[in-house]
């Protein structure tokens, strides 16, 4: 028995998940991005949150209204939070008071039910790098956030390599890319040429 666990992360071109002084979507929210929530969040799957993103979203579906919430509050929910105590104020959730890494290696192992975090920038950080993650589905706006932006998940984070399974524009603007990562392993000194990985100079 095992499942999958998929990061599910928006950005703007330059890889920031939030801009200051920014709308919600950067300004580009559309019928086919909206559409693309519904359908991901009527998967039978379970939802996976750091600490942060829990509180946020557990604001967003309380204050806010948006196609695919009624999904969000019904879907099971899983928290990983050291502060954080049952009851948690959203429906269907449970804390767990553990180290993620070991937590998430355990249920890939013995659940079949597949597993999707959304944000979360610490802990998809430390999943990415413990090579726990099965897909990665970026959304990227047409935006750059510059000087604005904030929480970004691949900044600092472990080398990957990127295998794409799926490109989509939606609405004409917004690109959905889909990857398989894998950790990334030096070539051994004396295998292969040796060159810049890109064409830029300064």
């Amino acid at each position: 028995m095992s499942t999958t666990f998929t990061v599910d992360f928006f950005c703007t071109l330059d890889g920031y998940g939030m801009a200051h002084g920014w709308p919600g979507y950067w300004g580009k929210e559309g019928p086919e991005l909206i559409e693309d929530r519904v359908r991901t969040f009527a998967q039978d799957q379970v939802l996976v949150f750091g600490a942060t993103t829990f509180r946020e979203f557990r604001t967003f579906v309380a204050e806010y209204d948006e196609p695919y919430y009624d999904s969000l509050n019904a879907l099971p929910k899983i928290v990983f939070s050291s502060t954080l105590e049952e009851p948690l104020g959203w429906q269907n959730s449970t804390v767990l008071n553990e180290d993620a890494v070991t937590a998430i290696e355990r249920l890939k192992r013995t659940t079949h039910v597949p597993m999707r975090s959304h944000g979360s920038i610490t802990l998809n950080r430390a999943l990415l790098a413990a090579g726990l993650v099965d897909r990665l589905e970026i959304i990227m706006f047409p935006a750059v956030s510059g000087r604005a932006g904030d929480a970004a998940l691949l900044h600092g984070g472990a080398e990957l390599d990127l295998e794409l399974v799926e490109s989509t524009v939606l609405d004409g603007r917004t690109q959905k890319l889909v990857y398989i990562p894998h950790v990334h392993t030096e070539v051994p000194e004396g295998v292969g040429p040796k060159r810049r990985s890109t064409g830029q100079t300064a």
